[in-house]
């Protein structure tokens, strides 16, 4: 038992670190992996030809998450435990959603405004995506979860995350058949765990069941990143994309990337 307590000596004294230096309510600590943290909530505006967004939590605004313009997002903020309304809206106050959501500790929470193909109503919608944060006190891989908000898709989509190769030719997706306004994976789940750790991936996303790409790009995954890979219309053109990377590993909430092809 000894042996294995000073096993572990290394990576708690690396958590506690972290825990000690802050770095805001996006860091990864000992407190969020023992599911001891305050809930966590972000907001990612990923709903195209809207005006900027603000979370309310019961009527109130949610400090950190106001005023976020579209293809950015919020770094995550603590709120209290328990069932709230959630409502954004934009500047002007036309409203995209709401959503009751009950709040837990060590879970976080994240609020994503969709374009809506409506041709009535607000120009986009809301999503609730639950992430129980659930990584044990040593992990350190990287972590991926993809949401499809690119309304000029012809369907589901198909995700790679390869490392030191591009050819998918003979892979199978990391996310497979992701439909238009979801998560893969769901809501409710933990992110992909990406256990090759540090290194340049290349990110391909096709039509699903195909092979053929229609976006690719480097990308670097670190230990312990946790990533959002929100994939974006760059234009009307059918399947023209780009993609927003929404971290909480990071000073920078967003990362996007254009597509190489």
């Amino acid at each position: 038992m000894k042996k294995v307590f000073t096993q572990l000596l290394p990576a708690l004294a690396s958590l506690l670190i972290v825990a000690a230096c802050g770095g805001g309510d996006d860091a990864d600590d000992i407190s969020d992996r023992l599911a001891n943290a305050e809930p966590k909530v972000r907001l990612v505006h990923a709903g195209v030809f809207t005006r900027p967004l603000t979370l309310t939590r019961n009527g109130t605004a949610v400090s950190g998450a106001s005023n976020v313009a579209y293809a950015n997002a919020s770094n995550y903020v603590d709120v209290p435990t328990g069932s709230a309304e959630w409502r954004v809206a934009t500047d002007t106050n036309a409203e995209v959603g709401t959503s009751t959501l009950s709040t837990n500790r060590g879970n976080r929470y994240m609020f994503v405004a969709v374009p809506n193909l409506s041709l009535f109503g607000s120009q986009a919608e809301l999503l609730a995506i639950t992430d129980p944060y659930d990584w044990g006190l040593t992990a350190a891989s990287g972590r991926v979860r993809v949401l499809h908000a690119a309304a000029n898709t012809t369907g589901a989509l198909d995700v790679y995350l390869t490392q030191n190769s591009s050819d998918i030719s003979t892979r199978t997706p990391n996310f497979s058949g992701v439909g238009y306004k979801t998560a893969n994976p769901a809501s409710g789940a933990n992110s992909l765990d990406f256990a090759v750790g540090s290194g340049t991936y290349t990110l391909t996303i096709t039509p699903a069941g195909s092979k053929s790409p229609i976006f690719q790009a480097p990308v670097s995954l670190a230990n312990n990143a946790d990533w959002l890979v929100t994939v974006l219309a760059d234009s009307i053109a059918p399947n023209d994309l780009r993609v927003l990377i929404v971290k909480s590993d990071d000073s920078s909430a967003t990362q996007e990337i254009a597509n190489t092809l």
